[in-house]
């Protein structure tokens, strides 16, 4: 499933427009990215929780050349499925 068929989906389901369904689609991304970006997390009750995860820097070789070469440290999003998620996906 891609954003326009998820768009869809949000509007079918919700009986708004597409159009609306965009904006809340597109607002609730921008929430969850600028609360991850703050450090905070998100936790949906029953669906999941997103947050960051940290990686420390790491030593990597160029697949190439082969030759060593540092990874730094970086920051990414993580997303962990809820209870309810996982048992409604194993029902």
């Amino acid at each position: 499933m891609n954003k326009t068929d998820l768009v869809a989906a949000m509007a079918e389901k919700a009986e708004v427009s597409k159009k609306d369904a965009e904006k809340v689609l597109k607002a609730f991304t921008d929430v969850v990215a600028d609360a991850l970006k703050n450090g905070d997390k998100v936790q949906l009750v029953g669906f999941g929780t997103f947050e960051v995860s940290e990686r420390a820097a790491r030593e990597g070789r160029n697949p190439r050349t082969r030759e060593t070469m540092m990874i730094e440290a970086s920051k990414a999003p993580k997303f962990k499925a809820g209870k309810a998620l996982k048992d409604m996906l194993n029902a």
